[in-house]
């Protein structure tokens, strides 16, 4: 199934998912027409992966149920029209600061130190 089709199909739409070239801009304003009228879409991935503006046009005049985000393309996000639409809920971006994410960080950068080849020029 292609992302038109799952968009398309889809009750609840999540993001998570790097923001590189090739995920930039991924939900343009025309992948996110094709999302059912009461769909829900949540982005806990990285800003920059939809067109913001499109998703607020897209919830002011029904055509999206609602939108959940924790991150934007420009942080701290300065469209308080979209951040006080009544369809939409906002909360940070804090998934990295929970105890199990530091230990995991921590952990990966001991295992990359110990098993890491240094290459030192003098």
């Amino acid at each position: 199934m292609g992302k038109e089709e799952l968009l398309a199909k889809s009750d609840i739409v999540t993001l998570h998912t790097p923001l590189d070239n090739s995920t930039k801009n991924m939900l343009t304003a025309e992948r996110l027409s094709l999302m059912k009228s009461d769909a829900i879409l949540v982005n806990v991935a990285r800003g920059g992966l939809l067109d913001e503006y499109a998703l607020k046009e897209m919830l002011i005049n029904g055509r999206l149920g609602g939108a959940a985000l924790d991150v934007f393309a420009t942080e701290p996000p300065k469209d308080k029209e979209l951040l006080k639409l009544k369809n939409f809920i906002v909360t940070p971006h804090i998934g990295g600061s929970s105890n199990e994410a530091i230990m995991a960080m921590g952990n990966a950068a001991i295992y990359g130190l110990e098993n890491a080849r240094f290459i030192r020029n003098y």
